[in-house]
């Protein structure tokens, strides 16, 4: 018989994918321009033009042996060193090589730190709401058990709150930050209370509790004054997870890190990510890309498009009266559904050929999410069917 617990998540739908599935099918019908699919998170700037020029330059002018072959299971160290300079130039720190580990994106990020964390089937880690769909699976697959923080209105970070969950089986507190769904970016003072927090109850169970960052989105930030504080020089028991899959355009690469510092309370955690990353099969992360990213770690994203679609989609859906909050980072809307049934939402847009992902499997059934990484033209197209569907079944 099969595992039956990766059956079961096998079996879990990926309402997201399934979306994609179907407007890849009625772009055969209709033609793909037809199809507005805000589906998923592929970003649409083509990555930079750095990036185009490391590839073919790696390519033609190293041997097929140094740009195919394996690295070191953590990645290679001129890589990991490249990615720690640009950390130390930007946050005032002062990692190393040996403080960094080359992962497939940041999905593998995420279960080698929790296969690493997570001891006992009791471990719990804390997750706020609105969240990837997609923690669920991972935490789960890793042992873990995933406890909820459901969100306000603000969809913002409050201490409190996370509070509230932590128990004594507490083993960290997975944060998202530009997040996805929502787009917000936790203040500062926000991050500064759960360090508070944090540092209090992990004297309580003493052990540490620690903070996962997952930051895929740390670049795409959209408001000239908004800071994504860097959360280890709050919180010195922090893991960060990051990914180039957003800020350079390749999520088809698989390529981020995992960030330990220095500073976290336990010193086999490296070690653990190592023996975790092993474990999962995660021999290296490919030799090509982590080439690129050592060229390409300076390069920023170019996020003007991004910022137009936004106040393109923000503007003209608040001005019918949906209900929005403006994002301040990532690529992504979280809109309420008018009679806060986001799925029979969901239902309706398809039948306009329109696609926006139902928010219940991001802990909201109310909202749901748009990704707006999307033409200009897809998004100025949507707001006459937005409008269409208030005053057909709302008004």
């Amino acid at each position: 018989m099969a595992n039956k617990k990766m059956t079961s998540l096998g079996k879990q739908k990926s309402v997201i994918r399934e979306l994609a599935g179907f407007g890849a099918e009625r772009a055969k019908v209709v033609g793909p321009e037809n199809v507005l699919n805000f589906s998923i998170g592929n970003p649409s700037v083509p990555a930079p033009k750095e990036v185009k020029e490391a590839i073919l330059d790696i390519i033609q002018n190293e041997t097929p042996q140094a740009v195919h072959s394996y690295s070191a299971g953590n990645g290679m160290e001129s890589t990991r060193k490249a990615i720690a300079d640009n950390l130390n130039k930007r946050y005032g720190t002062d990692y190393g090589a040996d403080n960094l580990y080359m992962t497939c994106g940041a999905a593998a990020s995420l279960n080698i730190a929790l296969a690493a964390l997570i001891e006992e089937p009791s471990d719990e880690v804390v997750v706020l709401a609105p969240f990837f769909p997609e923690y669920t699976v991972f935490i789960e697959s890793q042992g873990g058990k995933m406890v909820l923080v459901e969100a306000r209105d603000d969809m913002q970070l409050h201490a409190e709150d996370v509070e509230k969950a932590i128990t004594k089986n507490t083993r960290a507190v997975l944060i998202n930050t530009p997040n996805n769904p929502a787009g917000v970016i936790y203040s500062k003072e926000a991050l500064e209370e759960l360090a508070a927090m944090l540092e209090k109850k992990s004297k309580e169970n003493g052990r540490p509790i620690y903070i996962l960052s997952d930051e895929p989105y740390r670049e795409l930030v959209l408001v000239d004054d908004a800071e994504v504080a860097w959360v280890p020089s709050i919180y010195d028991n922090t893991v960060v997870c990051y990914s180039w899959s957003k800020s350079l355009s390749l999520p088809g690469e698989r390529i981020g890190y995992i960030l330990v510092p220095g500073k976290v309370e336990d010193k086999d955690l490296m070690p653990a990510i190592g023996g975790a990353g092993r474990a999962l099969g995660y021999v290296c992360a490919p030799t090509l890309m982590q080439k690129v990213i050592e060229r390409c770690v300076d390069v920023e994203p170019d996020v003007e498009v991004y910022k137009k679609n936004r106040d393109l989609l923000f503007d003209g859906l608040t001005e019918m009266g949906y209900v929005v909050a403006k994002p301040a980072g990532a690529f992504y809307l979280f809109i309420k559904s008018p009679d806060g049934d986001s799925e029979t939402f969901s239902d309706r847009a398809k039948e306009y050929d329109m696609l926006v992902v139902p928010g219940t499997g991001f802990g909201s059934k109310a909202f749901m999410r748009l990704s707006y990484c999307v033409d200009t033209e897809t998004c100025e197209k949507s707001l006459p069917i937005f409008k269409e569907m208030m005053d057909k079944y709302y008004r």
